[in-house]
């Protein structure tokens, strides 16, 4: 999907694919840059591809559409890092848009630790992940919302995530935090302001029990906490992530061929 930015100027998306090749290497297949982001090769060991996400511009205002688009192709791994979070200003009345798109192929990984996302007072966002994986795939996904930065009350935002393992629904979830009066009520946010999670789709991760643990319809796990300033949550998040991060998941090369480009590192050895 495109569009155009306040001046007129058409919004790019940003693409990130990656595939495992018929030679047994993890290769970054497409790393195409958009408007706000742009895909930069890390160095990765031996098992995935690890890929950043750098901002190209300010934050999001008033007209702004964010879109990411990212693929894993049969048996891939993909890590993705931010190295900076995102913060969507005050928009004067007008409104911007984040959307992610996520197909996972069969066997294929990705591991997104997703940077805060902070909601300034008088910005409105629509923020949509759409996300597929096949059987035998798997994503792994960090995510914060902040609203307000220090001081502030923050600004309205609707948050809606849709996830399909193998073609069934797995997390269909709308978190409408658009009024502050409704969601500072007791039972919704109360005097939160950071929404934090860790979720697994396409794997049900072992382990010691969370008290904040949802499981979901199929297999996947949602472990979500809420507290009134950052540093707690992302200490939260981070154990929940190293203790799922360790769950033993390969992904089976493909059989086939892949036309790729970019950079490549090597893929795991097919189990036996």
């Amino acid at each position: 999907m495109t569009g155009t930015d306040p001046t007129g100027e058409e919004t790019r998306p940003t693409l990130v694919g990656a595939v495992c090749d018929a030679a047994g290497r993890q290769v970054a297949a497409e790393l195409s840059p958009g408007t706000f982001l742009a895909p930069r090769p890390l160095f990765s060991p031996p098992d995935r591809v690890r890929v950043a996400l750098v901002s190209t511009r300010a934050g999001l205002l008033a007209g702004d559409t964010l879109d990411l688009r990212i693929t894993v192709g049969p048996g891939a791994r993909l890590e993705l890092v931010e190295p900076s979070g995102l913060v969507a200003y005050d928009h004067r009345g007008g409104a911007s848009r984040w959307r992610a798109r996520v197909e996972i192929a069969e066997g294929g990984e990705l591991l997104w630790s997703g940077a805060p996302f902070v909601i300034s007072s008088g910005a409105r966002v629509e923020r949509v992940t759409e996300v597929e994986v096949a059987a035998g795939g798997r994503m792994l996904w960090r995510d914060l919302l902040v609203l307000g930065r220090s001081g502030e009350r923050g600004g309205a935002v609707r948050a809606l995530t849709r996830a399909r393992h193998e073609g069934a629904e797995l997390l269909v979830e709308d978190l409408d935090l658009l009024d502050p009066e409704l969601r500072e009520l007791p039972g919704v946010l109360g005097p939160h302001r950071v929404i934090g999670s860790v979720t697994s789709l396409g794997v049900r991760p072992p382990g010691p029990a969370h008290p904040s643990r949802m499981e979901l319809a199929g297999p996947g796990a949602q472990v979500r906490l809420l507290d009134r300033v950052t540093p707690p949550v992302e200490a939260g998040l981070g154990a929940v992530w190293e203790s799922w991060t360790a769950t033993e998941h390969r992904p089976q090369p493909p059989s086939g061929s892949a036309a790729v480009r970019s950079i490549s590192t090597s893929c795991p050895a097919k189990p036996s």
